[in-house]
């Protein structure tokens, strides 16, 4: 999905004061939907996230997995259920989000960020306690709420030149592995860290109302919204994160269409974007 709005030269003139402006900051980028299934897509947001760590900014990526999850459970003859949008997890389901997770997917996306020279490192929130979580409550099973986050690790790793890529799977204070739904923790991860922004990376051209995009929102914009059922679905859990994560400190949290090519880079540096915008008042 191309977006002829946007000539190159034009974008590159553009983004230079952006490039000084946010020099040293802090991005987490949450990565998933049917952009994760593509190639060519997977590809391309590999190359964004380089290219941001390459200009000198600070870059997390925070990954989901939910068709892989779906997928591999399928073979395995394990029912999925899902509640209030969140997967049911018992242990069987725990195993296969870990495995998928923590391995398949981290691995690849690592593996694409690194062809590229971004010096990606593929993390859990098992490592170094690096997620510590609560359980949401027994309709969920293992799933997991973010209590805490090892955000001196993380930042140890960024002042060394590495790019952190993390599977959002915690442990609880008994060290009991959960389930974290991605768009949740991505929140409280991009708090941890000062980051001045939060960027979800969807299937949808950011939060629309009678199918058109709104460019930028306030946090009370946002909140009336919800409460007006106009966000509805899996849009709920990325905008209720992202206004947790602004009354946290982040600056602005930004939803995009990852099917829109380089959509990250044309969100961060234009003025018009491609997405919306989520601020404080």
């Amino acid at each position: 999905m191309t977006n002829p709005i946007f000539r190159k030269e034009d974008v590159l003139v553009e983004a230079l004061p952006y490039i000084q402006q946010f020099e040293q900051t802090t991005f987490v980028v949450k990565y998933g939907g049917a952009v994760m299934t593509d190639e060519n897509l997977k590809s391309m947001i590999a190359q964004d996230v380089t290219l941001l760590r390459k200009i000198g900014i600070n870059v997390v990526v925070v990954h989901g997995g939910g068709k892989e999850i779906t997928s591999l459970a399928d073979k395995l003859n394990l029912d999925t259920t899902f509640v209030n949008g969140q997967r049911y997890t018992d242990e069987s389901m725990r195993d296969v989000v870990q495995m998928v997770l923590a391995g398949l997917i981290n691995k690849d996306i690592v593996r694409r960020i690194n062809i590229h020279g971004g010096r990606a490192v593929g993390l859990s929130g098992i490592d170094a306690n690096l997620i510590t979580v609560k359980k949401v409550d027994d309709n969920l099973g293992l799933v997991g709420t973010v209590t805490d986050v090892n955000s001196s690790f993380i930042i140890n790793l960024l002042q060394n030149g590495y790019l952190p890529v993390i599977a959002p799977i915690g442990v609880d204070s008994e060290g009991t592995i959960h389930n974290v739904n991605a768009d949740i923790a991505a929140g409280p991860i991009a708090a941890s860290l000062n980051a001045i922004k939060l960027v979800y990376i969807t299937d949808t051209d950011g939060v629309q109302i009678n199918n058109e995009r709104i460019s930028h929102l306030t946090e009370a914009q946002a909140k009336k919204l919800i409460e007006d059922e106009i966000i509805t679905g899996g849009m709920i859990p990325k905008v209720v994160s992202a206004l947790s994560a602004i009354d946290a400190g982040v600056q602005k949290v930004h939803i995009i269409n990852g099917k829109i090519e380089h959509a990250l880079l044309l969100e961060i540096f234009t003025k018009e974007g491609v997405g919306t915008e989520i601020v404080n008042e």
